[in-house]
């Protein structure tokens, strides 16, 4: 769960496995053993990773407030990682020392070190628990138990029941958090009992591909998304080329079943083997060609009316909800940016909101927000069903502004629809209807390159970062500003998009 744990592994060339790796290894050995040996070989950590696992180590903490008062065997100290045997040692010494609960127990058997949320003493054994961020009892949390399981089991712990504490999506927010609501703790013994044969044959694999002097022959497969995407995809997918198979959206043909009969790319698939929206983007990328069908988007052009509001929010989540009203992982508007034209080809304006750090934003932004929209004006988003979800979220909060929002809701419009139907279609825009798909085939002068902050996930971040500057003046500047440079563009985006579908259309 948490990403500082496995790096005391990197670098090794010992058969030694860790829960990280372990949980690697259970996906794929090429994975496990370029961890172990070539970590430079990953790809830059992703924005969304990056949340995972801040994400896991804040429940991770948070869980050991269920049983206050315990031991904590750290990782760290001072600074400095704290060698393995002080951590065996420390345990040890709480154990027989008379500790009831230790946070983060370490131990080690049959060259497996693991460390263990949170241990309990209880008069049929320590109980052991595994907090995890996500919202349900997943398969590979199981894993990572029946690991602990399997090592505190060899090391001659006697254990009793074993947990997976999970974040409840259920609990709303009411004052102080309250733990035992927004916590689970299932009891996953007889799932964790019955997977020890299981982790012992794995690891036992897992050391028999790391004892190889070269990286484990494996080819690419759907075990580079699941349970987790990879990190070492850049590495892995290289020899993918530009426009293959794995290009093609929407639904229809098996990409990887094409892949391992020798299809890679798009120009050697039969064309008798697709159809719908994946013939046409085949068609259209071998021909580059254009695909316009001016009526129907003179009919979406039609259901617009002027002023035209043009809208984008920016949202936040938390595993813990921030503020009173809130729950696990709700999306949170933290800013918008909103441009409006009063009349076709009029002049473009600009209005935008971005919160005060540390601060529920919401009833400021919806302020903000209804100020800067006159009542029964018309407003376009791009995938309007994620707005409208932010709006009808801040309608429930205030009551007395639900009529105003519910009515902005009602007069929504959606500037993906012309795309996502394909009634305008470039080639270059590879099967996608994302606004980042379309801006550069539609609009190339304009561009998200070059932007500190470039998509939503990298947006959510620079949040969390905001507030983690508030009091350094410099600093909050500087990732203010690329975040309003950001959300500005998106709404721009849609200005110039709508003046080219009128283009198209005429």
């Amino acid at each position: 769960m948490a990403k500082k744990k496995e790096a005391g592994q990197r670098g090794s060339h010992t058969a030694a496995l860790s829960k990280t790796l372990f949980v690697r290894g259970c996906q794929c050995h090429k994975s496990l053993w370029l961890q172990k040996f070539k970590p430079e070989l990953k790809d830059e950590e992703s924005p969304e990773t990056t949340a995972r696992f801040a994400g896991g180590n804040m429940i991770g903490e948070l869980a050991r407030d269920l049983f206050p008062g315990g031991v904590l065997i750290p990782f760290e100290e001072d600074g400095e990682r704290v060698p393995l045997e002080d951590q065996l040692r420390r345990t040890k010494e709480a154990m027989e020392g008379g500790a009831k609960v230790i946070y983060e127990a370490a131990f080690q058997h049959d060259g497996i070190f693991v460390k263990v949320d949170l241990l309990r003493k209880r008069v049929k054994g320590w109980e052991l628990y595994e907090a995890k961020a996500g919202t349900s009892v997943k398969d590979v949390y199981l894993l990572d138990s029946a690991l602990q399981y399997f090592v505190l089991a060899g090391a001659g712990v006697p254990l009793g029941k074993a947990y997976v504490v999970h974040v409840n999506t259920e609990y709303v927010r009411e004052g102080d958090v309250d733990l035992g609501s927004l916590l689970t703790c299932q009891n996953v013994t007889k799932e964790v009992k019955g997977l020890q044969a299981e982790v012992r044959n794995s690891t036992q694999k897992m050391r028999a591909a790391l004892a190889q002097k070269k990286v484990p022959s494996i080819d690419i497969g759907p075990h580079c998304f699941e349970p987790y995407e990879c990190d070492f995809q850049g590495h892995c997918w290289g020899h993918i080329p530009e426009d293959s198979v794995f290009d093609l959206r929407g639904r229809g043909v098996d990409q990887f079943a094409l892949y391992y009969q020798g299809i890679v790319s798009q120009a050697d698939i039969p064309l008798d083997l697709l159809q719908g929206k994946q013939k046409q983007q085949v068609q259209a990328t071998l021909r580059q060609e254009d695909h316009v069908d001016r009526k129907a988007i003179r009919a979406f052009l039609n259901q617009l009316s002027y002023p035209l509001y043009f809208l984008d929010f920016e949202t936040f989540i938390s595993a813990v909800p921030p503020f009173d009203g809130t729950s696990p992982y709700q999306q949170i508007p933290f800013q918008y940016s909103l441009h409006y034209q009063k009349r076709r080809g009029g002049k473009i304006h600009h209005v935008e909101f971005l919160a005060v750090p540390g601060e529920d934003p919401r009833k400021a932004l919806l302020k903000s927000l209804l100020a800067a929209i006159p009542d029964g004006s018309c407003v376009l988003a791009y995938n309007s069903a994620f707005e409208n979800r932010v709006l009808k979220d801040l309608a429930g909060r205030y009551k007395g502004h639900r009529a105003r929002v519910n009515r902005i809701v009602a007069n929504m419009r959606d500037l993906m629809v012309p795309f996502n139907t394909r009634a305008c279609y470039k080639w270059e825009m590879k099967g996608g209807y994302s606004i980042k798909n379309v801006l550069p085939a539609l609009v190339p002068e304009l561009s998200y390159s070059g932007l500190k902050i470039a998509n939503g996930g990298a947006a959510m971040e620079a949040y969390h970062e905001m507030c983690a500057v508030k009091d350094k003046p410099e600093e909050l500047a500087a990732v203010r500003g690329a975040l309003l440079e950001y959300c500005k563009l998106d709404t721009l985006a849609m200005v110039r998009i709508l003046e080219k579908l009128y283009q198209l259309a005429s």
